[in-house]
């Protein structure tokens, strides 16, 4: 039922278990990525609902929807168990979604896109220079340039006007660091940092141009070449010995 056809008493009666189900989700994903719950580590349903203070309905429906990102693995007999992933694995993903994001471009530069849409789209672009216009970048900055950024790469997908390829990208970006940002916060003490970000906002500009220009192999081009900033920054996030400023890292398997 959408949530516009709720009455207020059903509203109501809802929203309480439904906040605690996300208030449970982030603790727990936080929890994973932070390595408090290791890779390949059988989750412990009372456990976490003692250490969190909620209820197993909740606590549950929260296990469920880390087992659809993909951060979860449902065990055989029952339960669930943090995943590991390859080096390759998170590669491959990155890889599918440069593949689906340049396909989405250059449908949308063939088709055309809306007016409206195009300047919700430069409006995102703007607010990011803002952002990136600071000399130094602090965590509120990074993480307001992780918001933006999704945003746009959010429009890129609508301006194709495909629900297919709109409902791949989300499956794929759903994988724990395929997505536009999945390494952009652990960038936040590079002394690189702002530049690479600068570079990406560059590309996002291209694209842009590209659609409305309707050139469609270009823009397919360039989105393609955009995740190669990701597969950089996972490079980069293997070889460093610092996890403790890239959350998640511990759960990525490297290469043998």
């Amino acid at each position: 039922m959408n949530e516009k056809t709720l009455s207020p008493a059903t509203a109501e009666t809802q929203e309480p278990g439904a906040s605690q189900t996300v208030k449970a989700q982030l603790r727990l994903r936080e929890m994973i990525l932070a390595g408090e719950l290791p890779g390949g580590a059988r989750i412990a349903e009372l456990a976490i609902v003692e250490r969190l203070g909620v209820s197993r309905t909740p606590i549950r429906a929260a296990l469920m929807r880390l087992e659809q990102e993909g951060l979860l693995e449902a065990l055989v007999n029952g339960g669930y168990a943090v995943r590991t992933f390859s080096e390759r694995d998170v590669s491959e993903a990155i890889e599918l979604r440069g593949t689906l994001e340049g396909l989405s471009a250059r449908l949308a530069a063939e088709r055309g896109v809306a007016a409206a849409l195009l300047a919700h789209a430069r409006d995102c672009l703007g607010q990011i220079d803002a952002v990136l216009s600071q000399p130094a970048l602090d965590d509120e900055a990074f993480l307001r340039y992780v918001t933006l950024n999704q945003r746009f790469h959010n429009l890129l997908s609508d301006m194709a006007g495909s629900t297919v390829i709109t409902r791949e990208l989300e499956r794929v970006v759903s994988l724990p660091f395929a997505s536009p940002s999945g390494f952009v916060v652990s960038q936040a003490n590079s002394p690189q940092a702002r530049d690479m970000l600068i570079v990406a906002q560059d590309q996002h500009r291209q694209v842009l141009d590209a659609i409305e220009r309707r050139e469609g192999a270009r823009a397919e081009a360039i989105m393609r070449e955009h995740s190669r900033i990701a597969q950089r920054n996972l490079l980069e996030a293997m070889q460093s010995q610092d996890l403790e400023r890239m959350p998640g890292v511990r759960l990525i398997r490297k290469r043998g």
